[in-house]
């Protein structure tokens, strides 16, 4: 039986919102199991969040390079927020940016590449960048889109100077439309995504296993309602659905308008411009997601150097 630590009930209840003791439940139910007891909590009806959000943990910028029919997001992390408002950095995760656009978002190019007014590569500038700043940084991931013809639009939150900020998207619209009205969906299709944050464009992209797993909580849930199989079958498509509008983009309703899915704005809107919409992909990069930052226990460290 795995030991359950306050870290762990602490984890728990920050991802699901659920009370002290049904998170320590949970863990001892699932032997410690941090995802299997969110699935616990939430087919108790104890956990209302339909999706782990990962902790922005890791400090740094996202910055966006587009031009046009082409556009790349980038993340470059640091080890604090300070770092972020640094001229020399900025400078460089806008460069990174530029090299990701010119070089279809591929990482292991981009770090190859010469860096600009340098004799360094790409890879080697970090090395003298930490060096210069004395702090580690890394270039995260990035990713390009581009049509050929249409645009691809972007928009960045939290905007702490031209193409650098918190979160940022990518939106490809492949289309012959009219390139104004086109630019206009664009922003609000980039904004969209920024709030809403779907997982997959269409149903058909999303990951079967998660899927799955969605499924296994409803039937959970379900079956404690004590309803028959054959009603148990109808709830669960029915919930399922409901699931599709909360993470799939075509199936999401507009944040914008407040009641338009995306899938009927886009058609109404190709109608509008004069030539059929399609959304050709979409990119959402948020600082620091899916990173865990290390917490720091200052009580231990303080033992730790009177030799406790």
């Amino acid at each position: 039986m795995a030991q359950i630590t306050a870290a762990m009930v602490k984890e728990l209840r920050e991802k699901t919102g659920a009370g002290m003791m049904d998170c320590k439940t949970a863990l001892s139910e699932t032997d410690g199991d941090m995802e299997a007891a969110v699935d616990w909590l939430r087919t108790k009806g104890l956990a209302a969040a339909a999706k782990k959000s990962g902790r922005v943990a890791a400090e740094g910028l996202v910055g966006i390079s587009a031009s046009g029919q082409a556009g790349a997001i980038v993340e470059v992390n640091s080890e604090t927020d300070f770092v972020a408002r640094n001229e020399d950095f900025q400078s460089f995760v806008r460069t990174v940016a530029d090299l990701a656009l010119a070089n279809d978002g591929d990482l292991d190019t981009v770090l190859a590449c010469g860096y600009p007014n340098s004799d360094r590569t790409v890879a080697e500038e970090v090395t003298n960048l930490v060096a210069t700043i004395g702090e580690n940084i890394t270039i995260r991931r990035m990713a390009a889109l581009s049509v050929d013809q249409g645009a691809v639009a972007h928009y960045m939150h939290n905007k702490v100077a031209d193409g650098l900020g918190k979160i940022g998207v990518l939106v490809a619209l492949d289309s012959a439309a009219d390139a104004a009205g086109l630019a206009q969906l664009g922003k609000e299709l980039s904004m969209h995504v920024a709030a809403a944050n779907p997982q997959a464009l269409d149903v058909g992209d999303l990951d079967p296993a998660l899927i799955e797993r969605e499924r296994q909580v409803l039937i959970e849930q379900a079956r404690d309602s004590g309803k028959p199989d054959n009603i148990i079958g109808k709830m669960i498509e029915g919930r399922l659905r409901k699931y599709y509008e909360q993470v799939v983009l075509l199936q999401q309703t507009s944040v914008i308008d407040g009641e338009s899915k995306i899938a009927k704005l886009l058609e109404a809107r190709g109608k509008e411009l004069g030539g059929e919409i399609t959304v050709g992909g979409f990119v959402r990069f948020a600082l620091g997601e899916g990173v865990e930052k290390k917490e720091d226990d200052f009580a231990a460290e303080v033992k730790a150097a009177a030799g406790i």
